[in-house]
């Protein structure tokens, strides 16, 4: 009995040195792969340098051959050269010093897109709708938008003059403005929407996203505020830090609010809250949607996952992934991927596996056969993979060809820009509306604007047209798609009748915006915000809200 005892024992001993060895020689074998293909590829370079017909740029060169390998890992592995550090930086931090405002194009004209509350380009007078036509007095007509804006940016109390076109403006106005260091709010609207509901428009998780959300709840229950609706729609995520003590705001300390797990020991984590909650009974429905990204899910997650408020929305983005940034040489960075989220049910909501990809080489989204079943604290089922999927479906909302139409050819911006030059004041952003005499005007001013569109009906039809053609049936049935086009053919005239109130909708915000700016857009589409409808609906029935989160 000894004997096999102590056999039992060697065989262990002897299985776990192999193992250990093989572990090492792989490890080994991976450490000579990686000198090998290092020292191949140093010497690729070096003889295009040398021998390439054409003169090349070997740092343009390196950076491409960089830049394809991680491109074969997903797209958050990135690297991140000196130049670009101070960018990376600003999206990481919602820190930089400039004006204050987002520049875009439009009709081949750089143009003030929007302008941010109480920053340099609002306080110095420069308005959505404006040309930008020189900086510092360089001709920046023709420029790309990326040049100009680096000419806009730069230390903090450094000035930055500008000259601008402005619509019924015969001269060009000069501006002198003075940089600051702009922290955009994480926060940029909250309020009261209806007797006690507020309502907390998360737009990001940067730093301090956490004490602006806290701060808002706090005057806003201060305001009357018996429940919330917290809105994560389009939200990216950012610091994973402002996401725990944002959930820890709304549950109790010592609970989980995600894992982290990775290759190494290090980088596995657990966080949780780490304070009292501000408040753990406040009935709150979550707004989320596919531009629900990272942070935002973690807390979509968290109020799922402890069945402490109610998702009302789309499928979020499904971003489970991890970044961690490590130094390399001559100040560049590498961005990787490190590890996976885990939220508190222990369900991943990573929702494309960038390690199995089809014959075209395009990574695919994790099967619904392969979706895990979890249960939230109260026992409902979720599903791991995907995202996060709401307890109750939003309405998606499909604008008519003529309204995208309308918008990506800027007629819309540009007769708010128009507007806005002829009306010094409008009411408030919550109770403007776009009256019938103003449609009418707008209508009449689209007459000899070029626009034109086709409708998906009509590229149907198309379709079928070649498609009989190609098969040989066109003759047999030549006069029924010749009736059918006849009916479907739209009318430019009759389709600004018929999606009149959509139309009025997106002009109404865009008018807003000339007066209200960012502020403004949010406050005026609450009333017709058919999410926020949903949510106020759910709020006021209480057994319906304690039923679906299964509360006794």
């Amino acid at each position: 009995m000894k004997t096999n005892k102590s056999k039992s024992t060697l065989f262990i001993v002897v299985i776990t040195l192999l193992v250990a060895f093989a572990a090492s020689k792989k490890s080994c074998n991976k450490s000579f792969q990686i000198t090998q293909h290092l020292e191949i590829f140093a010497n690729l370079i070096k003889e295009l340098n040398t021998y390439y017909v054409d003169d090349i740029d070997p740092a343009s060169t390196i950076k491409t051959g960089i830049d394809a390998i991680l491109e074969s890992l997903d797209p958050y592995t990135n690297f991140i050269t000196e130049e670009e550090l101070e960018y990376y930086n600003i999206l990481t931090t919602g820190e930089y010093g400039g004006i204050g405002a987002v520049i875009g194009t439009r009709n081949n004209q750089n143009i003030v897109l929007m302008s941010y509350k109480d920053f340099p380009a609002h306080k110095s007078g420069l308005q959505i709708g404006d040309e930008i036509v020189k900086v510092n007095g360089e001709n920046v007509v023709n420029k790309p938008i990326s040049y100009i804006s680096d000419l806009l940016k730069g230390a903090p109390n450094t000035s930055v003059q500008l000259v601008v076109n402005r619509y019924d403006v015969a001269k060009p106005i000069k501006l002198e403005l003075v940089r600051e260091k702009i922290k955009l709010k994480n926060v940029p609207y909250f309020n009261i929407i209806e007797e006690d509901v507020g309502y907390i428009r998360l737009a990001e998780f940067t730093t301090s996203a956490a004490a602006e959300v806290k701060a808002a709840l706090k005057e806003l229950k201060e305001r009357g505020a018996e429940k919330l609706i917290l809105d994560l729609r389009g939200n990216p995520g950012g610091i994973l830090e402002e996401a725990v003590k944002v959930a820890n705001l709304f549950i109790e300390e010592g609970l989980t609010v995600v894992e982290t797990r990775g290759k190494l020991a290090s980088l596995n984590s657990t966080y949780k809250t780490e304070e009292p909650a501000y408040d753990s009974s406040l009935p709150i429905i979550a707004l989320v949607n596919e531009g629900s990204a990272s942070a935002a899910e973690i807390i979509a997650g968290v109020m799922q996952d402890y069945d402490r408020g109610v998702l009302i929305g789309e499928s979020t983005f499904g971003k489970g992934l991890v970044q961690v940034t490590r130094p390399l040489s001559y100040n560049t960075q590498l961005k990787l991927t490190a590890a996976k989220y885990y939220i508190p049910s222990g369900r991943s909501i990573q929702a494309i596996d960038y390690t199995n990809r089809d014959r075209s080489g395009r990574p695919e989204k994790i099967a619904d056969s392969l979706r895990t079943a979890f249960k939230t604290k109260n026992g409902r089922i979720v599903y791991g993979g995907r995202g996060i999927d709401p307890d109750i479906e939003g309405e998606k909302y499909v604008w008519a060809p003529i309204t995208v139409c309308l918008l990506g050819k800027g007629l819309v911006f540009d007769y708010a820009t128009i507007f806005h030059a002829k009306h010094d004041q409008i009411g408030s952003a919550r109770t403007f509306e776009i009256s019938e005499t103003q449609y009418q005007d707008f209508v009449k001013w689209l007459t000899d604007k070029d626009y034109d569109y086709t409708t998906e009906v009509e590229k149907s039809i198309e379709r079928l047209t070649e498609q009989a053609k190609k098969e040989k049936y066109y003759e047999a049935i030549k006069e029924q798609i010749v009736s059918l086009k006849e009916k479907v053919q739209h009318n430019k005239e009759a389709d600004l009748q018929t999606f009149k109130e959509e139309i009025k909708f997106i002009l109404k915000q865009e008018i807003v915006a000339r007066y209200y700016l960012q502020e403004g857009i949010i406050e005026a589409t609450l009333d017709d915000d058919l999410d926020i409808k949903k949510a106020l609906t759910l709020l006021k029935n209480v057994k319906q809200y304690d039923t679906i989160l299964k509360k006794q």
